[in-house]
């Protein structure tokens, strides 16, 4: 089963990995930043060797997007994040896994401080999950 991990963030600067940039990660101990960005190399890792991890991106600044809607039957196009939201898709996974429980043991694993983490099923031809 695929699912796609999108990772919700607003670091500040912009940057990656994400939560180099956000407060709350770089309030912690630097021990404890230390062993997070291990754990998540460590899944990183267990993908790839497990054939789990079809691929990944980090995405650019949400400020530099274009928007392209429909409009009197032709796209327009303006600048700019989708939403005012604090939070913005600042990358994804894309993951092929065994069960919707091992999706969630490797989705929560990716959740770290200041950042939302979001777990979708994908779609196949045809609808299919």
């Amino acid at each position: 089963m695929k699912y796609v991990i999108l990772i919700h963030s607003n670091p500040q600067p912009w940057g990656h990995p994400t939560s180099d940039f956000l407060p709350a990660h770089q309030a912690l101990p630097a021990a404890e930043r230390e062993r997070l960005n291990a754990a998540f190399e460590s899944v990183m890792t267990e993908l790839q060797e497990r054939g789990e991890l079809i691929g990944g991106e980090a995405l650019g600044d949400a400020a530099s997007a274009r928007l392209y809607r429909w409009a009197d039957g032709s796209p327009l196009v303006s600048d700019g994040p989708y939403s005012e939201a604090k939070e913005h898709l600042a990358g994804f996974f894309l993951i092929d896994v065994e069960s919707q429980e091992r999706a969630e043991e490797v989705t929560a694993s990716f959740a770290g401080p200041g950042e939302t983490v979001e777990l979708r099923p994908a779609m196949g031809p045809g609808g299919d999950e």
